[in-house]
């Protein structure tokens, strides 16, 4: 029998789960209903299902009307894809219903809500899944595999650096992601991916989280530093956005039109705003220390300004060394083809054992977003693959462990003070 999946939040990220529900999974999934809070956004997706995908039409509920559509649709499943704010008020209502829950990255924004989620797993007895694709990508695989072999003996620390550029990176500071009440700023919504990969590389948990950062070069302030003297409040329709290569107009391609510029009337939600607009309150520099439960270390950086995108990791263990390079294209989320988000464009992984040559590893090439990652977890979580060496599923406690450290290293950032995980929430 097929699965039935329903899902609320038809922003930029829904695509990527209704498109491979209605495209490659019909024989065993079937969607059945969206949600939002927006009816102009939900006729577009419609308009989607059909062209493109030639699916037919689904039923569309107002957010105030969630519990209606569970109750008239009966989805075994609902797929999460909200403002990262609200994705507990989805989740927990969804397991109070009876449907079981899979919810994009970042689970949710801070302790209390996370806290929350975990009180009504152990209430309801319903399962949630959290879809982190980079754990599939064959370079982040091969990782696991390398420490899980004993390649590198025991590891003892971790330096991780991620880039985010300017034109990704930037689109962080144009939308909702922009306000941390809404995303818990980028150590929870963007580095939960990495914190991830640590926790499923390492096969550990966080115990000690210090963090610094701040807003460094997005920002009016720190434009008008730097000599700026043309502003604008969003980029759309506006002479001084013209030759701002941070700007980004909505009405020069049809699918950020249809999905936000046009839905504008009912919300109010600009896509386009200016980087250096006034009322960011998220960072752009950041800097983490994090203790492990097996005692291993974590040095990591976040930066959302750099000339390329992608990521250093170099691994030191008591065998040898790994040191890994990604460069990842550029995108806009919703402003391009799916396959390009995250596709890569160079990698290398190379092992210096301690007594011997270095060697540089094999890495199967993957093919679609995110470095090949996205179709292998759109096959395990429709198809439900049973045997993964390397388990790769992530579950609620997998979703909590990534975001406690972001939230964490934000706690950090307020008081100047290491936090203890074990602290936040209770399992």
């Amino acid at each position: 029998m097929k699965k039935r999946y329903a899902v609320v939040g038809t922003g930029g990220r829904a695509e990527f789960f209704y498109g491979a529900i209605v495209r490659d999974f019909q024989d065993t999934s079937e969607l059945v209903a969206i949600c939002d809070i927006n009816q102009t956004r939900m006729d577009f997706t419609n308009g989607l299902l059909q062209k493109k995908y030639e699916y037919k039409a689904v039923p569309t509920y107002k957010a105030h009307e969630f519990e209606e559509m569970i109750r008239r649709e009966k989805p075994d499943y609902v797929i999460v894809t909200s403002v990262d704010r609200t994705h507990h008020t989805y989740i927990i209502k969804a397991m109070e219903m009876g449907c079981d829950v899979i919810s994009e990255k970042p689970m949710t924004v801070d302790e209390e809500k996370c806290q929350e989620i975990l009180d009504a797993i152990k209430r309801t007895g319903r399962q949630l899944r959290v879809t982190f694709n980079y754990r599939y990508a064959p370079h982040n695989t091969k990782i696991r595999e390398l420490i899980m072999d004993g390649t590198i003996g025991d590891v003892h620390s971790v330096h991780f650096e991620w880039l985010l550029n300017t034109q990704h990176g930037a689109d962080y500071f144009r939308r909702w992601h922009r306000d941390k009440r809404n995303g818990g700023g980028l150590l929870v919504h963007k580095s939960t991916h990495h914190f991830d990969l640590v926790n499923f590389w390492l096969g550990t948990r966080p115990e000690t989280v210090y963090a610094m950062g701040g807003l460094m070069f997005y920002g009016r302030e720190n434009a008008e530093k730097r000599g700026e003297t043309k502003f604008y409040q969003r980029a759309t329709g506006n002479e001084n956005a013209k030759d701002d290569p941070f700007a980004l107009h909505l009405d020069k391609n049809e699918h950020l039109k249809g999905l936000y510029l046009n839905a504008e009337h009912e919300d109010g939600y600009q896509r386009d705003q200016s980087v250096f607009g006034d009322g960011i309150s998220i960072e752009d520099t950041m800097g983490v220390m994090v203790r492990y439960k097996n005692k291993a270390i974590l040095t990591y950086s976040l930066n959302a300004y750099m000339p390329w995108e992608g990521f250093n990791v170099h691994i030191n263990g008591s065998k040898g060394r790994i040191e890994m390079k990604v460069v990842e294209q550029s995108y806009v989320n919703s402003g391009g083809k799916k396959e390009d988000e995250g596709a890569l464009k160079e990698k290398t992984i190379k092992v210096f054992p301690m007594f011997a040559a270095p060697y540089q590893v094999q890495i199967e090439e993957g093919v679609g977003g995110h470095g090949g990652g996205d179709p292998v977890l759109l096959r395990d979580i429709f198809e439900k693959a049973s045997d993964d060496r390397f388990q790769r599923a992530a579950s609620h406690v997998d979703g909590a462990m990534s975001i406690l450290t972001g939230i964490a290293g934000n706690i950090s950032l307020r008081t100047g003070q290491p936090v203890a995980v074990d602290k936040l929430v209770t399992f």
